[in-house]
């Protein structure tokens, strides 16, 4: 399970695999001499590094008031209260003595079935980035602190204030305020770090404070389902209960991620650990700095993956891009003639390579900027020019997710077909009343889903209308028939089709299947 730790990823060792020679026996190749490769050999100690960069990290301690069972009762779903008293000595946990003095702490100056009002703290960790007392750490470490302290590795403590947080990242920006600079660090550039590099993480698990780590980036660009614009280093650098918000490093010292969650059966670390980039956080805190809250773009589009059967269906050579599934009303997008089948290759200049990288980018866009949006259309290239919104809390943009595929077409009674696995049927009052449908619907609905079937993989079931064929607006079962009969014979391998759902619309590319 991937789990959000009040942790910070310990210092990672990027690692970079020097050139192999050649295997015993054979003889190097004079021709075509190997590029010149920067290569970067793993230092004898991180001694100096540590000791340069450990004056900037910080603990984070937070204080939340909670209301504790009393002895014997259990917290929702019959759990025990997971917070401890501030006044109960730090044991390691499943230590005998930590169940000892807290339930020595618990039977005081209450009776049995009292509850009781307490305090509550929790550890996190964070860094300096500048040295007039700014602070970065994790959203979920600060969430709900009616007090937050930051200690330094001098054991100074000062009161923190908060500047502002972003949900969507899990990031949050302090301000403590200091009679003398405080030590800082810098952002690097993750854009440029590569499976391989080593890093260095420096953070206060378990409330040890001053940990020091190494590892590598074990992958890019991951995707843990923690929110819109997920694009995770992943790193085998230890992290573990209060390394949160703490700071991944290059082997140069400066920033390149914050540490923020783990993937681990346990709880503990398991070597995969994951950090927001860089590139991501020096945005954010820039914005919350500045206001206090973060202004995204929005081009106001539902969007879903480009599968090997939609790229097929509207002519691009690989999958790439953003397929638009649906252009709400008065938005920018709408605006701008962007229509519902168009894929987004491109956007203000930068290639739009999969689903994922496109609200990332609209994201990071200034609102109101006029930007260049480069969208497939019918078999070619078409350049549009879209002024973005604001991103409001309540437009959130939404991924379709893909579709699934089909078999071959026979003819059906009484209006209705056989195509690809489904039964099809024109929109009657008899249909719209079985299927709920409204009354402005158009397309033809699914009445029937054959088993195994690859429309039913692709999780086509009855109910969905169909609305467009190969990006071809359709009233009758005999019209998606005719359609399939077109692509087969123009050769083409997969049909493109789009359903509804409850309002919802999305594209799905089903195979066609040959004749007989």
């Amino acid at each position: 399970m991937i789990a959000r730790t009040f942790a910070s990823v310990a210092l990672s060792t990027i690692l970079v695999v020097p050139a192999l020679a050649p295997a015993y026996g054979q003889s190097p190749q004079p021709t075509n001499p190997p590029r010149a490769v920067a290569t970067t050999l793993a230092p004898s100690t991180f001694a100096d590094l540590a000791e340069r960069l450990l004056p900037a990290v910080v603990n984070i301690q937070v204080v939340t008031n909670q209301t504790a069972a009393a002895p014997g009762q259990r917290g929702p779903q019959g759990q025990q209260p997971q917070q401890r008293r501030p006044d109960v000595p730090q044991f390691p946990p499943g230590s005998p003595f930590e169940e000892f003095f807290k339930d020595f702490f618990d039977r005081q100056g209450r009776g049995p079935d009292q509850p009781q009002q307490r305090r509550g703290q929790s550890l996190g960790s964070g860094f300096v980035i500048d040295p007039s007392g700014y602070v970065v750490t994790n959203n979920h470490v600060i969430d709900g602190a009616e007090e937050i302290r930051v200690i330094f590795h001098d054991n100074q403590n000062l009161v923190a204030k908060l500047v502002g947080k972003d949900q969507r990242t899990d990031l949050a920006l302090l301000k403590v305020e200091s009679r003398s600079p405080l030590p800082s660090v810098r952002f690097g550039d993750s854009d440029r770090a590569r499976v391989g590099d080593w890093v260095v993480a420096i953070g206060n698990p378990f409330g040890l404070g001053g940990s020091v780590t190494q590892g590598i980036i074990s992958a890019r660009q991951r995707d843990i389902n923690a929110g819109p614009y997920d694009d995770f280093i992943q790193t085998d650098a230890s992290i573990n209960r209060g390394n949160s918000g703490g700071p991944l490093f290059n082997l140069s010292g400066d920033v390149v991620g914050v540490n923020t969650a783990i993937f681990s059966p346990s709880g503990g670390s398991v070597g995969i650990g994951f950090a927001i980039p860089s590139a991501i956080v020096k945005n954010v805190v820039e914005q919350l700095r500045k206001d206090g809250r973060v202004r995204r773009g929005w081009l106001g589009v539902n969007i879903q993956s480009v599968t090997d059967e939609i790229a097929e269906g509207v002519g691009l050579e690989k999958p790439r891009g953003a397929l638009v599934g649906r252009v709400p009303e008065n938005g920018p997008a709408a605006k701008a003639q962007i229509k519902a089948g168009d894929v987004i290759v491109k956007f203000d200049g930068k290639d739009v390579t999969d689903m994922r990288r496109l609200p990332r980018l609209v994201a990071e866009t200034p609102v109101d900027k006029a930007v260049k949006v480069e969208v497939w259309r019918n078999r070619g290239t078409v350049t549009l020019d879209v002024t973005l919104g604001e991103l409001e809390d309540e437009q959130q943009a939404r991924a379709t997710p893909p579709g699934r595929g089909q078999q071959g077409q026979t003819q059906a009674p009484q209006g209705q077909a056989e195509v690809l696995g489904m039964t099809l049927a024109p929109i009657t009052p008899e249909t719209r009343q079985r299927f709920s449908l409204p009354e402005k619907q158009k397309g033809v609905v699914v009445t029937d889903v054959v088993d195994g079937s690859v429309a039913q993989e692709r999780g086509i079931r009855p109910g969905d209308v169909i609305v467009e064929v190969a990006q071809a607006e359709i009233s009758q079962p005999v019209h998606v028939q005719d359609k399939v009969k077109e692509q087969r014979a123009a050769g083409r391998r997969s049909v493109l089709i789009m359903v509804e759902r409850g309002g919802e619309q999305r594209f799905v590319g089903l195979p066609v299947a040959p004749p007989g």
